[in-house]
């Protein structure tokens, strides 16, 4: 049986930034997007350009709007539709950074993994060979935050720690 993957905007946002963003076709095989995570993506010409290209992206449309109506009161649209596409569809994995969103979700029920969950995952299966520069690149040029400690413990985890990068 196929797994069924959903993802929220900002991983794939983030992947498309540093370069990576096949790693999620080499991972799962599919990714499924809702309508409003497209759009969000849409709304920048290369990412649109990078999603548009990859056949292993589907775009479905979430059917509960009453629901995505009332977590649009606490998230954004892309991770509403994306928190109440996976309950639909009974996503095996949702793949959500934001905080709040992930609380939700896991309220939901629903199993998740964020984006530096993908980039270990990635290592560990091969497709990888180092997360150390890709993290850095992250931090320092795509903004994205991560704790000390968590980027240690990710290396830690991923035997790159004290590795130079």
């Amino acid at each position: 049986m196929k797994s069924l993957i959903i993802s929220d905007t900002s991983p794939i946002t983030n992947l498309i930034k540093i370069g990576q963003l096949d790693l999620l076709g080499r991972l799962f095989g599919e990714i499924i997007v809702p309508k409003e995570v497209y759009k969000e993506l849409a709304d920048y010409e290369k990412q649109k350009a990078e999603i548009d290209k990859r056949s292993w992206i589907k775009i479905i449309a979430v059917r509960d709007q009453e629901a995505v109506a009332k977590l649009n009161t606490q998230l954004d649209p892309g991770e509403a539709e994306a928190i109440i596409l996976a309950q639909e569809l009974d996503a095996n994995l949702l793949i959500i950074d934001e905080r709040k969103g992930r609380r939700i979700a896991e309220g939901y029920g629903l199993h998740i993994i964020g984006l530096l969950g993908i980039l270990v995952r990635g290592k560990q299966k091969g497709h990888i060979s180092e997360i150390k520069p890709l993290l850095n690149s992250l931090m320092q040029e795509v903004g994205f935050r991560v704790s000390q400690s968590l980027y240690e413990d990710i290396l830690r985890e991923v035997g790159e720690l004290g590795k130079n990068a």
